[in-house]
Formats: C-alpha cells, structure tokens, sequence
C-alpha cells in the first residue's frame, strides 16, 4: 500500500504511519513531521477516499506554509519531495518568518520559527546541554582573560569562604575595577574545598 503514497503530501508527515482501530474501524494515522506539532491525519480504510490527500494538504498549508507544498508539487517523486522538506526545515534565514505570507503582514505564528514556539515545550538533549555550557564557559572565560590583561589600571582581587550548615566549605575568587566610569565586580572562579583545617590563633 505504501507504494501508492506518491503524492507530495506524505513528504511532510512521518513516513510510517500508526495502525489503530477507532470504533472498530481500521485507520492509518500520519503525524505531522513538524517538530512539536501534535497533529494527525487518520484515514480510515474503510471509505471510498481512503487515498486521498485532502486533509494533508490542507495541514500542511497551515502548518508549512502554502510555499513550499507548491514548490514540493513540482517534484517528479515522493522523495524528490523529502529532500525538499529536509532543506527547507534546516534553512534559518530570518527573512523565512517575513516571505511566508508576502503582503499580509508579518507572521505571528509559523512552526519554523527561530525560536521553539511551539504548542509543546523543547527540551534540547543533555549531550547538547553540555557542549553548548562548555562552549560558552571557553568563551567567557576567554574574553574575561582578555579584558584583565588589557586593563589599563589597577585591579582589585578579594576572596571570600564560608561554610555551610552542612559543613560543605566554598571559596570565591571576585576582582574588581572602574570600567568606563563604572565600578565592576566579577566573579572568577567558585570552588568547593575539600577538606578545612582548623586554626586557633
């Protein structure tokens, strides 16, 4: 069955449909391929326009953007068309978010927004977390560094340590100086100490 399902509709739906039965009737249910988009599409076998695309299209206008359905329409094959999805999800030009309803103003709602505006919420993954904490940490510690070496003037370093009711001590590393007539304070470095000696003078 799924070699019938040519049309460039399916490029923008999961390409394995779920199996279901409601009310005792077999359907096959397509979900968007849109990130965060809830919508499905069930066909039901049963019906005489069990192969139409109708409601694909429909949603897919709504939900893409009339478009780039056109632009999929003018390829020959169904995966001609998902190379066309494909590049079109990856492209993030901020002029995306204005030719998507030329000459009806600026769009307010569009799935392929720059930032994760949709109805669910985004949670990126722990790995990518990681790196992009990494990454900015290199940054900022790379620009601090520059901006203290390059000071022209005198900069002012303090510590300060406390202890936790839980016995778990912290030392902070702070430096201060005037930055275009500004008093600034950063901090440098936080770290927990291990192991505390005590001392009695």
């Amino acid at each position: 069955m799924t070699k019938k399902w040519s049309a460039s509709a399916y490029a923008f739906f999961q390409p394995i449909p779920a199996i279901e039965y409601r009310c005792g009737r077999k359907c096959h249910v397509f979900a968007c391929a849109v990130k965060g988009c809830k919508h499905v599409i069930a066909r039901y076998l049963d019906t005489t326009d069990r192969e139409s695309t109708g409601n694909m299209r429909k949603h897919v206008r709504s939900c893409w953007g009339p478009d780039i359905l056109d632009i999929a329409d003018q390829v020959e094959n169904l995966e001609g068309a998902r190379k066309v999805v494909k590049a079109h999800q990856n492209n993030g030009t901020i002029t995306t978010m204005f030719e998507h309803l030329k000459g009806k103003g600026a769009v307010t709602y569009l799935h392929r927004a720059h930032t994760k505006t949709e109805t669910c919420y985004y949670l990126p993954h722990p790995t990518t977390i990681s790196r992009d904490v990494k990454t900015i940490f290199a940054k900022t510690w790379q620009r601090i560094a520059k901006l203290l070496q390059e000071y022209d003037g005198d900069l002012s370093f303090a510590t300060d340590a406390w202890t936790l009711p839980n016995h778990q001590a912290f030392v902070a590393f702070t430096v201060h100086f005037i930055h275009n007539g500004q008093p600034v304070r950063m901090l440098l470095d936080f770290v927990e100490v291990s192991k505390v000696f005590h001392t009695y003078l």
